[in-house]
């Protein structure tokens, strides 16, 4: 085996030759980073027939419009009076910019004298349409009391009334003594001495409608008798003077 020690030699003297020419800080190759792609933005979510309805009308989003103020939108679930979603994917509430204007105020004079209290809207624009099927699904007497018929319309079809309640900071809507689209005396305004007397309606609750009822009023609203929760921006011989419905 001694003859092959050349061979060994050899080697050594190579991997020496190696070593001088490396560079001092040589470092190991290291494995490529891999590439990441940037994710790409989630597509706009489509706007709704109603939304593009309302804008195309010139309203107002409410919840743009009116710092802080919150909407919890009933007719687009099924707990209001007709048990149905008649709004379908739409999920903001607009009004006539004049209207929204009186209801930007409702809503600071109601922060003034409650900093932690909110507006809580319920329904605004109503398209006639809606209206009508309104109309014909609510099989009630007297439903006068609480739908305009089609025939004579809503303020609501003019983007000029609203439904609304007093949120507290959590949210929460304050006790008024009845749900929204309550459909009886204990819901009107002009039985609320009467339902007092016979402990139907609280202090607390009727000092509620109160809170409501003066901030909107104080605004420029105009409320009814048969509903806390509905308010007038203008009368109904005005909206109609002033603006067209919304079909």
């Amino acid at each position: 085996m001694k003859k092959y020690w050349w061979i060994g030699l050899a080697s050594l003297l190579a991997i020496w030759a190696c070593n001088e020419r490396a560079p001092e800080n040589a470092q190991p190759a290291s494995d490529p980073k891999p590439v990441t792609e940037t994710p790409k933005p989630a597509p706009p979510k489509p706007i709704s027939e109603y939304e593009q309805l309302f804008i195309d009308s010139g309203l107002v989003d409410l919840q743009e419009y009116i710092p802080g103020i919150r909407i919890d939108l009933k007719y687009t679930t099924t707990d209001n009076f007709v048990h149905a979603d008649v709004y379908g994917d739409l999920e903001k509430c607009f009004l006539r910019k004049e209207a929204a204007d009186k209801l930007k105020k409702a809503q600071e004079i109601l922060q003034k004298d409650h900093p932690s209290y909110s507006l809580l809207v319920f329904d605004g624009v109503r398209p006639f349409r809606v209206q009508q099927y309104m109309w014909d699904t609510l099989k009630i007497p007297n439903k006068r009391n609480y739908l305009s018929p089609p025939s004579e319309g809503s303020v609501h079809n003019y983007g000029c009334a609203v439904d609304l309640s007093v949120a507290d900071s959590l949210g929460q809507q304050l006790d008024m003594g009845t749900a929204f689209d309550f459909f009886g005396e204990l819901a009107q305004p002009k039985f609320e001495g009467q339902m007092l007397a016979n402990g139907k309606l609280t202090k607390e609750q009727h000092a509620n409608r109160l809170i409501l009822r003066r901030a909107m009023k104080q605004a420029g609203f105009f409320d009814i008798q048969t509903e806390w929760w509905h308010f007038n921006a203008f009368g109904s011989s005005a909206v109609k003077r002033m603006f067209s419905r919304i079909p």
